[in-house]
């Protein structure tokens, strides 16, 4: 008998070109961060990518384009193959509520993982929207020119930089949490990985 795919072969192609992308992105926008500081704190030279400003954007933009890429292949392959409405609905505040619950309670199953149970749902969807934030604030600060009214939506040229800042943050917060939840369910790494 076939082992039941649990992840398509597109799923874990954009899943792992979107870590590719991530890390060198947050690590080159530390480093442009660092460059002109609003928080009154820098971020460790170590823990940043590119060494100058110039080299940090570099990076930046590089691994920009892969994630504004391999985001539309995979919203495009979700859209496409009714897996975004198989894997993230229904979604309603009682079912999140229960299971919110069931986390708090150690109650939470992470048996069927063909399944995402509402917390999953909500975290993937989130991320998603949060993704989405970044690309926007992000045309703001590459092209500000360009985008007078997406630049006015987010407040003006310095507010779309907190904006494009704490949404990376955000991201690198869901990043650490779903690492903390594939080290509790490894069989979700082999999943990601070989796909059953």
């Amino acid at each position: 008998m076939d082992a039941v795919i649990l992840q398509p072969a597109w799923v874990r192609a954009t899943h792992w070109l979107n870590v590719v992308a991530v890390v060198p992105l947050a690590m080159s926008g530390w480093r442009i961060y660092d460059a002109s500081p609003f928080l009154g704190f820098d971020i460790p030279r170590d823990w940043t990518l590119g060494g100058w400003l110039g080299g940090a954007i570099q990076w930046h933009f590089a691994a920009m384009w892969l994630l504004v890429v391999n985001g539309l292949a995979w919203i495009g392959g979700n859209l496409a193959t009714g897996r975004w409405r198989m894997r993230f609905w229904p979604l309603t505040p009682a079912l999140l509520w229960h299971d919110i619950r069931a986390f708090f309670r150690a109650e939470l199953r992470h048996d069927d993982l063909s399944h995402y149970n509402a917390v999953q749902r909500a975290a993937y969807l989130f991320a998603a929207l949060d993704l989405i934030v970044l690309v926007l604030s992000g045309l703001v600060l590459w092209k500000s020119v360009q985008f007078p009214l997406l630049r006015e939506l987010m407040g003006g040229y310095e507010a779309a930089r907190r904006v494009h800042f704490f949404a990376m943050a955000t991201l690198v917060g869901f990043v650490a949490v779903h690492v903390a939840m594939v080290i509790a369910v490894p069989r979700s790494l082999r999943a990601m990985t070989l796909g059953r």
